[in-house]
């Protein structure tokens, strides 16, 4: 079925995606002159991942592909699956450090409550959570690129499973900090930055659960993984050879139809990853700290 209005929806999401960057070059800029201390330091490596998030994401708004069946908006290699795995593999890092920092520098700045503290489990998702979300997105990034090479679905099944698995575990901890932040009555405006972040994500990080629970996983991919092992003739051939990671890199299959995108299911997930997740980097760019108290001018 031809995509009538694919046009516009690319359009507007290329759109986005340079406001976006347009917005993190900005940050990136004042944080890199105002940075006098350690290269090293909470800000500027939040800014670096930042903008190297934000900078894939243009990308592949521009030049749209599914790694499966590879196909592509556009007819060029610069759109070839492999290299745009590639570069959504360091994207993904960069994602998954920016929530951890940010959530970490809270637990810094708003400490944990002795409650919690002497509670293992409340103390595991409050302290190792946040790690736990780089490691599983790490992880995740060899089965993408083997799903992609070998066509093996089941590693594409895995690989977003442990996306699932890393935002369950830091979604309690977000909920935390969010009641945490918004419990402070005295000067609530140094706060502003974590209320931001904690909003964003909570609403992000439990939509995701709850999409990836209910629908990504069990409805997307797992029956269409399980399918593929136990038919005698896939839709999709799993194929294990050299000439399969050549074919990963310079076959390219470019269409404008509907359906043979994913329909709706494609849509909704393509917009919100270079809208809604660029949204959540600029917030997490601006190194969500407590702010200086300002004093009273007289």
């Amino acid at each position: 079925m031809e995509w009538t209005w694919a046009s516009e929806w690319w359009f507007s999401v290329v759109i986005i995606s340079l406001i976006n960057i347009s917005i993190g070059i900005y940050i990136f800029v004042k944080t890199h002159k105002s940075n006098t201390g350690s290269k090293m330091n909470y800000r500027y490596i939040v800014a670096v991942n930042g903008i190297l998030f934000l900078s894939v994401a243009l990308y592949r708004s521009i030049f749209v592909s599914r790694y499966l069946t590879q196909l592509a908006w556009f007819d060029t290699l610069l759109n070839s699956s492999l290299l745009i795995r590639s570069l959504a593999c360091t994207a993904e890092i960069s994602f998954a450090l920016l929530i951890m920092n940010g959530l970490l520098q809270f637990n810094k700045e708003i400490p944990i409550p002795d409650s919690h503290k002497e509670n293992k489990f409340l103390n595991f998702l409050e302290t190792k959570a946040p790690m736990l979300l780089p490691i599983l997105i790490i992880i995740a990034q060899p089965l993408a690129y083997g799903g992609l090479i070998f066509k093996f679905r089941i590693l594409f099944a895995i690989e977003e499973t442990l996306w699932g698995i890393g935002f369950l575990l830091i979604t309690p901890l977000i909920l935390m900090q969010f009641k945490r932040v918004y419990s402070i009555k005295e000067n609530k405006e140094q706060y502003i930055l974590y209320k931001m972040m904690v909003t964003i994500l909570a609403a992000f990080s439990v939509g995701y659960v709850v999409y990836s629970l209910f629908y990504h996983l069990p409805i997307e991919y797992w029956p269409a993984a399980i399918n593929q092992v136990t038919t005698a003739n896939p839709d999709v051939a799993i194929t294990f050879s050299f000439q399969a990671f050549v074919d990963s890199l310079l076959i390219v299959n470019p269409t404008r139809d509907y359906e043979a995108w994913g329909g709706i299911g494609f849509v909704i997930w393509h917009t919100g990853y270079f809208t809604i997740c660029g949204w959540i980097v600029l917030i997490l760019m601006a190194a969500p700290r407590k702010l200086k108290k300002k004093s009273n001018q007289k």
